[in-house]
This record gives C-alpha cells, structure tokens and sequence, in this order.
C-alpha cells in the first residue's frame, strides 16, 4: 500500500504556520445535517485566508461516527467538494480526524485519501487500554496509508499523558509531518518540543499549537534544546485550534502579524497582553469553568450571532452551554472589539449562504 504524500508546495506551508480551524457541524433544530450553513462554514474560513480546515475532529462533534447519525463521510466529503469549487492558487491542507481502534481508524484514513485529505489528525484519545508502544503501533500503520498530523489531547478531555520517549519515537515514524500540542500544560508541550527537535527527522516535523489557553505565546516562543552538543532551535509555526473556529479572520491577521515579529526578532511586551485578551476570550468559548462541558455549543453560539449557524444545536441534545457562558461570551465581544470579525462576515454572509 502507497502513502499518499505532501506535495512539496504544502510541505512548505505546513513549515510556514497555517491558521487551521477545526471545522464545526451545523445542524438543524431537529438535529440533523444541515448543509447550506455547513457549506457555508467551510466557503467562512477559505474566504478568511485560513491555511486549512479540520474536519471530522471534536469541533465536528465525534457522534458524527455513530451509525444513527452516519454523518463521517457526508461531512468530509462536503467540505472537500467546497475546496474543489473555490479553486485556490495556494496551497490548502483538509486535514481529517481519525479515531478509534486500529481498524476504524484506517477505514477512516481511507476514507479520507479517498476524499483527497491531504492529512490525518490522529487522536490517540478513548484508548486507554492502550500502551505506548501499541499506540505507536497504531500510528506507524495510519501513517502507511495517510501523512499524520500526531496530536496530544488534554487529559480533562479524554487524553492521556505520554513520555517524551514516547513522543521521540512518535517523531521517528515516517509519515508523521506535524504534531498539534494540546495538553494544556507547560511540561508536556515541553516535551512534546523537545523529543521533536532531538529526532531525526525534526526537519521533516512542523509543531502546531492546540493549546488554547496559550495561543500567542506559543506562537511566539523558540524553543531550543541540544542535539550532539549543540544548540537546536524549532518554533511552533501555526495552529491547529478549535478556537480559530471563529473570528478567524482575525486569527489569520494575527498568525501573519507574529510572523513578522519573529522576522524582526523584537518582541513587544504588548504580546504578553495579547495572549491574555486570547486566552480570555477562549474561556468564554471554551468553558474550563465547567470541565470544557460547553466548548462546542460556545463555538457555536458565537457562529449563530454572526449567521453562519442557525443555532447552538449539537447531536447530543444535553451539550449546552454552561450557566453563565452566555454572559461570558457577551462579556468578551464587549472587551475585545478587535478581536472579532463580524464586519467580516456581515460582508459575505450573504454569498456565502447561497446554494
């Protein structure tokens, strides 16, 4: 069997960041697809100058895999469809969330080449019985069919800790070409970072960021460990993020402004204020107040405001958003102003909606 592989122009972007949001569902008040918003969301974020979309992730809500709801290959597939029809002259990377055992994860895989995914996020989330080595197994048989995006998932959320010899073997398998971090912690993306670096193929590895609680300083830091004596330097490039679900175009502007502050090499404490008014913002969104329990219906909330939703509806009728979440998120449009990108969107809403 034949990996499909990058091509060198998306190898490159993937090298030089990427805004890739993590691609939500839309439903209808009864809670079935709906395709005109869904469509909608994708023409949002190609339009907003996004580097890639995730689908088939935790923003698209995993009971998408459930047989009732049987939605894993009608959502790929139209998300695709809408980057075929835009006929972008850069390169866009459509990354699919594969999960589960071993054999669901690869008849996902396949279905994703067969959509021409150019990569796959792959969770190593709901797998506990697992042991590292059987994940890596797991991984290395993934990484045969499809390029792979690792992925270290928060364990408030349903991951787990892993070794940073775990994750330097990880970094050895060939066909893994970028890892999104997102434990939510210092130490394990630290980790993560320097296994990367200390591997062999570090240069074939673009680190992404997934922690949403750090956006800005991530992007912002250099992170350098020795290899054979000697200093070696990697940044995390771009992201991967649930947050950049919303107010992308704003998180586009923003991944080009850091990109030309690392050019300067001047670093302006007006960042550190950035990524607090972010990371606040994502609060609201996001809802660590409660365990994450109103993360996608905060995601969506946002996108009803602006139009592109008709709702905050999730296949599973008791995800809602939290007490106080409306507040929250009302409390952040007011404060952060500059952050959102509701003109934005009020500009094309309209062409975007239609059939």
């Amino acid at each position: 069997m034949t990996r499909k592989e990058l091509t060198p122009d998306m190898f490159k972007a993937l090298h030089q960041g990427l805004v890739i949001p993590a691609h939500p569902l839309a439903l209808t008040a009864e809670r079935k697809l709906d395709e005109r918003h869904q469509r909608a969301l994708t023409r949002y974020y190609l339009a907003a100058g996004a580097g890639g979309i995730a689908v088939g992730v935790h923003s698209t809500q995993f009971e998408i895999r459930d047989k009732e709801h049987n939605l894993f290959e009608p959502v790929l597939r139209m998300a695709a469809e809408e980057v075929r029809r835009a006929r972008l002259t850069r390169p866009f990377i459509k990354v699919a969330g594969i999960c589960g055992p071993a054999d669901q994860a690869l008849r996902e895989a396949e279905t994703a080449v067969e959509l021409g995914y150019e990569m796959g996020l792959v969770s190593m989330g709901g797998l506990p019985d697992l042991s590292e080595t059987q994940h890596l197994q797991r991984v290395e048989r993934i990484a045969e069919r499809i390029p792979v995006f690792g992925f270290y998932l928060q364990p408030s959320v349903g991951g787990r800790i892993f070794s940073y010899d775990f994750w330097k073997a990880f970094a050895e398998i060939p066909g893994v070409y970028a890892v999104k971090m997102a434990p939510f912690n210092r130490y394990q993306t630290i980790d993560v970072a320097r296994a990367v670096i200390q591997s062999s193929r570090r240069d074939q590895i673009a680190l992404y960021t997934g922690n949403d609680d750090n956006i800005v300083n991530d992007l912002l830091t250099v992170y350098r460990f020795p290899v054979d004596g000697k200093p070696v330097e990697k940044r995390i490039v771009g992201g991967l993020l649930g947050h950049w679900a919303v107010w992308t175009r704003k998180a586009v502007e923003l991944l080009e402004e850091i990109k030309q502050v690392r050019e300067s090499g001047s670093l302006e404490t007006k960042w550190l204020t950035r990524n607090l008014e972010v990371t606040d913002s994502n609060a609201a969104f996001f809802d660590p107040a409660h365990h994450f329990a109103g993360c996608i219906p905060g995601i969506h909330e946002v996108l009803r405001r602006q139009g592109l939703m008709e709702g905050r509806w999730c296949l599973n009728p008791h995800e809602e958003l939290s007490p106080g979440q409306m507040e929250e998120i009302d409390r952040v449009y007011r404060d952060y102003p500059h952050l959102h990108d509701d003109d934005f969107v009020r500009e094309h809403l309209r062409e975007w909606l239609e059939s």
